[in-house]
């Protein structure tokens, strides 16, 4: 992905970018907190087709959304935030996991991955730092923190057994 950013003196900041799709869009982001935004015909990227202006509050409202902070797709099974060397995954338990019906204490995920269980996510109520002596359960999420060689043993030790 390509973002050009460009100074625009006594306005803001100009943001342009081609999509993965073709789509030219365009962010004027003004001082005053205004959000103008152009998309422009995929045939004619000089021809503008749409544009919308939003002020401070619909602008960081609609980043929520588009960020996934509202609703996150149910396409999209796991997914990664990285800081650094930190890795932030979601995992979904599914049915017949050998991790159903266990602990987390007793699954000794740290010790045995390196990666932390950070947080719980189940239909009706998340839990942050969970306690080791909660059992899991079908259709609960794990927030887990770790590198990438300490994701892929988590991801290892949750497919193919809790023992």
């Amino acid at each position: 992905m390509n973002i050009r950013e460009t100074d625009l003196p006594g306005i803001g900041k100009k943001f342009q970018m081609i999509t993965r799709f073709g789509d030219k869009l365009v962010l004027i982001v003004h001082d005053d907190g205004r959000r103008e935004c152009y998309h422009f015909d995929q045939d004619d990227q000089d021809e503008m087709t749409s544009m919308i202006t939003l002020d401070d509050d619909e602008a960081r409202y609609v980043a929520g959304i588009i960020g996934g902070m509202a609703y996150k797709p149910k396409a999209l099974e796991t997914i990664e935030v990285v800081l650094d060397d930190l890795v932030i995954e979601w995992y979904r338990i599914e049915e017949g996991c050998c991790f159903i019906g266990k602990t987390i204490g007793e699954l000794d995920i740290r010790g045995r991955t390196g990666a932390t269980i950070i947080a719980i996510s189940e239909k009706h109520h998340n839990q942050i730092n969970p306690d080791p002596n909660i059992a899991l359960t079908a259709d609960t999420t794990l927030i887990v923190a770790g590198d990438r060689r300490q994701q892929k043993a988590f991801k290892n030790l949750l497919m193919n057994g809790g023992g």
